[in-house]
């Protein structure tokens, strides 16, 4: 998933209960890149009906322009900008394959989240939805099956749920942890997929810790996170904005890219007589791109 407005990966995707639908509008107002409609674990049996119903006039009206439609002009981080997904049931269930069939063909949707996904094969369920479909490991099954479904070409992204993995691994060590991160940021590298974004970080209080979690991810190659309230969102858009001296770094590498294009030169060198090749001259683009993106707050 990348930002519409600027093309560099999603920061921060915020869930909101399918059964608050007054708290909809507010999600997408609260400055987070896309916004997760939850028909799942945030719902209990008895409203999940309700909730699907809520989720589906919801993109409706946003399709239509009733609600700070998708397709409103706007700049980055407007309402307009904000993807708008939905996390539906299991696709192993009736109830997932019921609101599968009953979103996916809707013009304001951004995406399919979907949870629990422990095979390939399960994928296919979803047929000729065309909705992206942003797969969910939760599992050890998941996470061995991690490399088959991000391959799946129906797969537009990959995630964690680490609190049902780590209590179904009775992981508590952090190292043990980044350890199945590593294995889906390998899968989705080498599937050609956008980086993976972590998983929530349940107390909403703790500042200090999301921000050091964040960082923690960032050095193991993950990208944005999932949150759960929008107090939450501006700790990890700081988490993820490039330091002045990476920007700095990335700005000279790049410079002398340009110059090195400008004057048919293969190899790129820097003023201090390093040599860089195309892949870090990637990801110094990527770098600068990610800067300008978040140099402001969202509007």
């Amino acid at each position: 998933m990348t930002s519409p407005a600027s093309g560099v990966p999603a920061v921060s995707w915020l869930y909101v209960p399918g059964d608050r639908p007054e708290r909809f509008a507010k999600a997408v107002a609260s400055g987070a890149d896309v916004v997760i409609i939850d028909l799942e674990d945030a719902v209990v049996p008895a409203r999940k009906d309700e909730a699907r119903a809520n989720a589906a006039a919801y993109l409706r009206e946003r399709a239509s322009g009733a609600a700070g439609g998708a397709g409103a002009a706007g700049q980055a981080g407007s309402p307009g900008n904000v993807a708008v997904h939905v996390r539906v049931n299991d696709l192993t269930t009736p109830r997932g394959r019921d609101d599968v069939a009953a979103l996916a063909a809707l013009p304001g949707l951004g995406g399919l989240r979907l949870p629990k996904v422990e095979s390939a094969a399960v994928l296919d369920a979803l047929g000729g939805c065309p909705a992206p479909a942003y797969a969910v490991l939760e599992s050890a099954a998941g996470i061995l099956a991690a490399p088959a479904v991000a391959a799946h070409p129906r797969v537009a992204g990959v995630a964690l749920g680490e609190q049902d993995l780590s209590a179904e691994l009775s992981v508590t060590d952090v190292a043990a942890l980044n350890q199945l991160r590593l294995q889906v940021v390998l899968a989705a590298a080498a599937a050609g997929l956008p980086p993976v974004p972590m998983s929530v970080y349940p107390d909403v209080r703790d500042e200090a810790g999301l921000l050091a979690s964040c960082v923690a991810g960032r050095a193991i190659g993950m990208f944005g996170r999932a949150a759960i309230h929008p107090r939450q969102i501006p700790v990890i858009r700081r988490a993820f904005t490039p330091t002045e001296e990476e920007t700095a770094r990335a700005a000279e590498i790049a410079e002398a890219a340009e110059q090195a294009e400008r004057e048919g030169l293969g190899a790129v060198a820097l003023p201090d007589g390093r040599f860089v090749d195309a892949p870090i001259v990637a990801r110094a683009r990527r770098t600068l791109a990610l800067a300008r993106h978040l140099a402001s707050p969202p509007a």
